[in-house]
């Protein structure tokens, strides 16, 4: 085997076998660029902070944060996740989606069974800043008038008995 392109593709095989990973994530990134939050006095635009934007808003559902806590001790497929989360697969199965679009949440085929996982450590990272944020605002943001987590009142729960 002297040819080097013959050895390169033995190379890509091998390392593919040992770490397979599903087509879309060889696709180029859409979002390849720099978006800083943190920029002093510069005034970013509203439309470079979309990507951003995005990112939390796909974090915003209680359902795709407990699959993410869940995801976060380890790989799970969808029985797992349903069975632990107490949810519907098809709940389970559109909150993954949603994270894989995002790239957040990967999986990998086993037979003919699927186990996700999160595909960006970094996600932890984040998430791991927004506890210590929370902490250290206290009750703030559950009390926030806009996003706050809402007191049950009666009308409230007996809307949801209905449902």
């Amino acid at each position: 085997m002297a040819d080097p392109d013959q050895a390169w593709i033995v190379g890509e095989l091998i390392r593919y076998l040992e770490h397979p990973s599903p087509a879309h994530l060889s696709t180029p990134q859409r979002y390849h660029r720099c978006i800083v939050i943190d920029s002093g006095c510069k005034k970013t635009a509203r439309d470079e902070l979309s990507p951003a934007a995005t990112l939390f808003h796909s974090l915003a559902d209680p359902v795709r944060l407990a699959i993410v806590q869940r995801l976060s001790c380890g790989e799970a497929r969808v029985v797992d996740l349903t069975g632990e989360l107490g949810l519907a697969q098809s709940t389970v199965s559109k909150h993954l989606a949603c994270l894989r679009d995002c790239r957040l949440v990967d999986y990998r085929p086993e037979g003919r069974q699927s186990f996700y996982f999160i595909a960006r450590p970094e996600l932890l990272d984040l998430l791991r800043a927004a506890e210590h944020l929370l902490e250290a605002t206290g009750e703030a943001v559950a009390l926030c008038p806009v996003y706050g987590v809402e007191e049950p009142t009666a009308q409230n729960a007996s809307q949801e008995a209905s449902e």
